[in-house]
């Protein structure tokens, strides 16, 4: 299997990489996946890219994203955990027992990166989640609650360990998004 990166020192611009029309980047984000091969669009995972109707992938501008980080989207991906069975009898239409199940799907909402955001490698975002500017998202974390601007979360529990007040009161002041980013 050929790799998609030439070195694991090199990432690529997400601009140059990105071809789903539901993920939405700003300038000089990059993705280094040279230890998992793949292009960014197979870290988004669940995101239709024949359909318009799903929750966006955001990501603003002077983004890192290290290596096997993955987004998870399409909101509950069909299992409701408060029906009786949270199995997604919908997607399989063509089984005659399940030709009339209601749609369990709910969206997330978009997931929305803010600029000059670093997410270490394998770390895994849950749908709909919002990480503020300036945010730095330790590698092997499970973001599952948004992050504020300039915060610092790691682990499983991905909670905000450092706050950086001073970082987030210049770069907020001099907006460091530049004119065209989300």
């Amino acid at each position: 299997m050929t790799n998609y990166f030439d070195s694991p020192f090199k990432g690529k611009l997400l601009s140059e990489q990105v071809k789903n029309p539901n993920i939405k980047v700003g300038r000089y984000s990059y993705y280094s996946g040279y230890y998992h091969g793949h292009s960014f669009d197979d870290c988004a995972r669940y995101l239709f890219p024949d359909r318009d109707d799903v929750d966006k992938l955001i990501i603003g501008s002077f983004c890192s994203i290290g290596s096997g980080a993955s987004f998870i989207m399409a909101g509950n991906q069909g299992h409701r955990y408060d029906w009786a069975s949270s199995f997604p009898f919908f997607y399989m239409q063509e089984e005659p027992a399940f030709s009339s199940a209601l749609d369990a799907f709910q969206k997330a909402g978009n997931t929305v990166i803010g600029n000059d955001v670093w997410i270490g490698s394998e770390a895994m975002v849950m749908p709909g989640i919002k990480i503020g500017h300036g945010a730095v998202i330790g590698s092997r974390s499970l973001v599952t609650k948004d992050v504020g601007h300039c915060c610092k979360v790691s682990d499983e529990a991905a909670f905000c360990l450092i706050q950086r007040p001073y970082i987030s009161k210049t770069l907020l002041t001099v907006r460091i998004s530049p004119v065209g980013s989300p």
